[in-house]
């Protein structure tokens, strides 16, 4: 079983649209224990700083990017209960991409898709899968085959 508790979402820039919101609310419910961090929109060299200032020293860092690891949910759900009790900082990057540095800190660079998403979309696609992969390993019927 995943513990939502363990995970944090570190992401530049605020959720603007309320459908993302109103969206973000509701998977939020559903994943008790689980944060979001909202960064400042800056240049990467001050992200970067805000980034690192926000991981704990316990955090194994799970990079969103179009070029990492791309699975399917089923898969996804594998991947995230092989971490087992460790604690996950998902780190998504605002319109002008991670720096360097953050990108060879990264434990993990995971793929949500080929595609580029604003940031926003991702984190709502994190979040979405996120819950899917808790109710997968929980046996739920909110994912179907």
């Amino acid at each position: 079983m995943l513990n939502p508790s363990r995970y944090r979402i570190i992401a530049i820039g605020k959720v603007r649209k309320r459908w993302i919101q109103d969206g973000l609310k509701l998977y939020l419910k559903r994943l008790p224990g689980l944060t979001i961090i909202e960064l400042r929109d800056s240049e990467p060299s001050q992200e970067s700083k805000a980034i690192h200032a926000a991981l704990r020293n316990n955090e194994s860092i799970v990079l969103l990017t179009e070029a990492g690891e791309a699975l399917n949910s089923i898969d996804l759900a594998k991947k995230l209960q092989s971490f087992g009790s460790k604690r996950l900082a998902f780190v998504i990057g605002g319109a002008n991409g991670l720096p360097p540095e953050i990108n060879t800190s990264a434990h993990w660079h995971l793929s949500l898709s080929p595609l580029t998403f604003p940031h926003e979309i991702a984190r709502l696609l994190l979040v979405e899968q996120i819950y899917r992969a808790h109710n997968i390993t929980m046996g739920g019927a909110y994912h179907r085959n």
